[in-house]
């Protein structure tokens, strides 16, 4: 598992930006799809985010989407970006199964890389009319250089980067392309189903839980992430003592001395290459008694493993695979039966 904080952003001059955006045209041109309409009276919407405002005045037709996830929401609301951000799994079109299924026979969005930062000049040759980049973590650096090229609808003021809801994404995704009630629907929809599950299983009540990854030895996802949020949907509780342990961060890794935190009523782990065998092997962990009990949960080490793309994406799109998938595991885990597994 890589880390989901990118290096520093590429530096790119501004006027050259200026000069690609007017005059280039677009590696294997990303032709703009048409779009479904937008609701009347939409536009023009302003979009504060925690550098600037989005001033955006007509339905946005070429969308390039700088962050990780954010072509979900677009797609659950039938618009296809121009182009997407590789995050793992090498999909084309950074599409993973539930977006693909949306695009249909449409075109395939076009795919930026960022190991080594935002790709400005590939973004410029694509002429977008808008840029999003809300589960990101683009830079004040780069917030300038994008708005140079497009309205850009960076991450939102308040939440660490990598942290914001998938509500505010689908939300902030539906008013910036004109489609703030259907947005609402969508999210209405996929609340209504963690309803459901609290309801049918009120056993998840106060319970603690934590998700996981054995990546450089125990990396802990914070309460403010997507990942965690799904759990305190379900109905779990989240240790008190995590703030302390990692901070204000989306997450961290905690020391073998505080491996204690991991012995929770349930635990969701991510892999990491090699982490998970290692980590079954622990001393520490196999004492705790989270392990010995069987109250932990390891999702397979596996790109095209639905539930692993869907848990980490935490989408409008992909959190019914994680409802469906997920919660059998959860009942099982917390069902008092050690030899349940």
């Amino acid at each position: 598992m890589r880390s989901i904080l990118r290096p520093l952003a590429l530096l790119v001059a501004l006027p050259l930006l200026a000069l690609t955006a007017c005059g280039g045209s677009a590696e294997k041109d990303s032709a703009a799809q048409p779009q479904t309409s937008a609701e009347a009276g939409a536009f023009p919407v302003s979009i504060k985010n925690k550098f600037g405002t989005a001033e955006i005045k007509s339905a946005p037709q070429r969308i390039v989407v700088v962050g990780l996830v954010e072509q979900d929401a677009l797609l659950a609301l039938g618009v296809t970006p121009v182009a997407t951000t590789e995050w793992f799994g090498d999909k084309p079109g950074a599409l993973f199964p539930w977006a693909k299924a949306k695009l249909g026979d449409g075109a395939l969005p076009q795919v930026l890389k960022d190991k080594d930062g935002i790709q400005f000049e590939k973004i410029a040759a694509l002429r977008p009319d808008l840029i999003i980049g809300l589960y990101a973590g683009i830079t004040a650096e780069d917030y300038q250089k994008l708005s140079a090229l497009a309205p850009t609808v960076a991450q939102l003021p308040g939440p660490p980067d990598y942290s914001v809801s998938w509500q505010d994404v689908t939300r902030t995704v539906g008013q910036a392309v004109g489609k703030s009630k259907e947005a609402e629907e969508l999210v209405k929809g996929i609340e209504g189903r963690f309803e459901k599950v609290r309801a049918e299983h009120p056993e998840f009540k106060g319970k603690t839980a934590l998700m996981a990854s054995p990546y450089e030895g125990y990396f802990i996802y914070g309460r403010q992430d997507p990942r965690s949020r799904v759990l305190t949907d379900l109905g779990f509780t989240l240790p008190a003592e995590l703030d302390k342990a990692i901070g204000g961060k989306f997450g961290a890794n905690i020391s073998t001395e505080k491996a204690a935190l991991l012995d929770q009523q349930a635990i969701v782990w991510f892999p990491s290459k090699g982490g998970t065998a290692k980590l079954k092997e622990d001393k520490g962990y196999k004492a705790l008694n989270v392990r010995k009990q069987g109250r932990d949960i390891f999702i397979e080490e596996d790109y095209n493993n639905d539930l692993y793309g869907a848990t980490s994406f935490v989408s409008v799109l992909s959190l019914p695979i994680v409802i469906n998938q997920l919660v059998p595991q959860l009942a099982k885990a917390i069902d008092g039966d050690p030899a349940t597994t």
